[in-house]
């Protein structure tokens, strides 16, 4: 990994600290997602818009200051990997991953809590989300569908 120069830092603030403040930016929006009463609309906003927001401003920021001139691209993995290899495009993946695992996050608390499932099943869910992405999507998408077969071969749907 290729170290830039302290002239390089973003409005003062190395790489780690713009590692750390998104990553703290993130865990709030998963910390009220998972445990914040969802019966408060402007609660919700803090995991669903204001938490993604800011790091998708932060995103852009590293993205139009150090994209234009970065080595690699995404034609292959090697060319992906020299990409990467530079601090702030490396960040922006990261930060890119934070800001719309937060966002998928929300709108599976959303459309679960519309299709009824409980809180309790939401939050494994949410967590698998937070940590690895597509597969608490997966997770998601197998426990609505399974909700729905349930709703619809009830004793009450058929009576």
């Amino acid at each position: 990994m290729e170290n830039l120069q302290a002239t390089d830092l973003l409005f003062g603030l190395d790489w780690e600290a713009w590692f750390s403040h998104a990553g703290l930016v993130a865990m709030l929006g998963w910390v009220v997602l998972i445990f914040a009463p969802r019966r408060w609309p402007a609660v919700t906003l803090i995991p669903a818009v204001i938490a993604p927001v800011i790091l998708s401003i932060g995103y852009a920021v590293l993205i139009f200051r150090y994209f234009g001139s970065a080595e690699g691209g995404f034609d292959s993995l090697a060319n992906v990997a020299l990409l990467f290899g530079k601090e702030p495009l490396l960040l922006a993946g990261w930060v890119h991953y934070l800001a719309f695992d937060l966002f998928v996050g929300a709108w599976i608390a959303s459309e679960s809590d519309r299709a009824g499932i409980s809180r309790v099943i939401q939050a494994p869910i949410l967590v698998a989300t937070f940590m690895l992405g597509p597969i608490g999507l997966l997770l998601y998408f197998s426990v609505a569908k399974g909700q729905r077969l349930i709703t619809r071969f009830s004793p009450q749907a058929t009576a």
